[in-house]
């Protein structure tokens, strides 16, 4: 008997699976734009919002540095080491694979040891400030979706800005500073993402948490993107659907997280010291060996999938969209003004599709993907709508009393309902196998 329940119960499963398997997760991880679904007209399209997943935004990143010639070895130059600052026979040499530490030491494989790594000339005009900007460009406006992470080979620096920029390096904006001395390098009292709240994570902060000179165990500096994250959904992040909503409808917020460049700033090297030893500035200079920047490309709702094509990102995009970021309607498909889609409701959102434009129909009037027949009409070899009695229209949009003396004096009735979702059939499928 046992045996035989266990058998129904199977059965039961992979029936209720195979109907399901087309549907989008129930929390909304956005990962399909449309899924077929069965009406009384046949079956149809059903279109959600949808994005891209996130990845390792590094791998397509361009980098700039300025000054260009802020690299360490040309011409070469000794340092003193980091473990030990006043064993200062370490040489750079551009000239020498073995010794040479270019920008694309910040985006190579880790793990290695010893580790590789980009560094700066060393502060050997001091007093004048030793200023380097490291800019990373992707020609594509990205969605962060995990912690920006900077390994330094070096002490990290005493005073630092990490900044961004929504329009392609045209303007920027501080994202974080970091400071041993907030109050004395940016006149800001220090803060940590913890002393912020849902009502201030928009704040631009000074932290002291990552500036802490030459610790060897300290090298990692942060910039909380989960932490933000957390205080709408949760210290584990486990009600994403709140975190959605809110970025739905706050637009600041939303941009808040994205980005097409970021620059970090270095303003002062790691000194460990109140004071900079005149006597051994080969002790002074920039070296990072990792940056992670992890997220996905904005396509607005309207793509899973995003490309590289020409060396640029582009959105693959769905719901009669086109443009590097989904952002406008394909030709012929201008029936309304462009949207982008929406996260709510959960799970599914809405996908604000581009519909067709009404002089771009031609004789393909109607269908069953985006061109339906509406309030019950039927379409008759794609070229009209057979409408019912009440109503009219090229799609039976319209009711036919609106067009007659006197108007409408009694509305006609609505279209019947849709069929209920699939996984309303599992009570009578529990039902048929003998488990209710």
């Amino acid at each position: 008997m046992y045996l035989s329940r266990f058998l129904s119960l199977h059965a039961l499963w992979v029936t209720v699976s195979s109907v399901m398997q087309h549907y989008p997760s129930v929390w909304g991880h956005y990962d399909v734009c449309k899924t077929q679904i069965y009406t009384e007209e046949g079956k149809v399209w059903d279109y959600m919002a949808c994005q891209p997943e996130a990845r390792d935004m590094i791998k397509y990143v361009k980098v700039t540095l300025d000054p260009p010639d802020i690299t360490c070895g040309d011409p070469p130059e000794t340092f003193c080491a980091m473990g030990n600052p006043y064993m200062c026979n370490n040489e750079c040499d551009a000239s020498t694979q073995e010794l040479a530490h270019p920008p694309e030491l910040m985006f190579d494989l880790e793990g290695r040891h010893p580790s590789t790594f980009w560094q700066s000339t060393t502060w050997k005009d001091y007093p004048k400030p030793l200023h380097v900007n490291i800019t990373l460009s992707w020609n594509k406006t990205i969605e962060l979706t995990d912690n920006i992470v900077i390994t330094f080979e070096s002490g990290r620096p005493d005073q630092m800005i990490l900044e961004k920029s929504l329009d392609y390096g045209r303007t920027w904006q501080p994202y974080q500073y970091y400071a041993t001395d907030c109050l004395d390098a940016f006149h800001m009292d220090p803060k940590s993402v913890r002393d912020l709240s849902q009502h201030t994570v928009l704040e631009i902060i000074c932290t002291e948490e990552y500036s802490t000179g030459y610790m060897t165990n300290s090298k990692i500096i942060h910039f909380e993107i989960k932490d933000r994250f957390a205080f709408f959904a949760g210290p584990r992040l486990h009600n994403m659907a709140s975190l959605y909503g809110q970025l739905d409808t706050t637009k600041k917020l939303r941009d808040f997280f994205t980005i097409t460049d970021l620059r970090i700033r270095l303003l002062r090297p790691a000194t460990g010291e109140i004071y900079v030893d005149e006597q051994h500035l080969a002790r002074y200079f920039y070296a990072i060996s990792d940056i992670r920047v992890y997220g996905r490309c904005k396509c607005n709702l309207h793509a899973t999938g995003c490309k590289e094509e020409n060396k640029r990102l582009l959105c693959e995009c769905e719901h009669n969209t086109t443009g590097p970021d989904c952002g406008k309607c394909k030709k012929n498909y201008q029936g309304r003004p462009w949207s982008p889609g929406s996260y709510l409701p959960i799970p599914k959102g809405t996908a604000n599709i581009c519909i067709p434009s009404i002089s771009s129909i031609g004789t393909n009037v109607c269908d069953n993907e985006l061109l339906h027949c509406q309030n019950g009409g039927t379409c008759i070899n794609n070229v009209r709508c057979q409408c019912p009695p009440a109503f009219t229209g090229i799609l039976c949009e319209k009711l036919r009393c609106e067009r007659e003396p006197g108007g409408c004096g009694r509305a006609a009735g609505p279209a019947p309902p849709l069929p209920a979702a699939p996984l309303l059939l599992l009570p009578a499928l529990l039902a048929s196998a003998g488990l209710c």
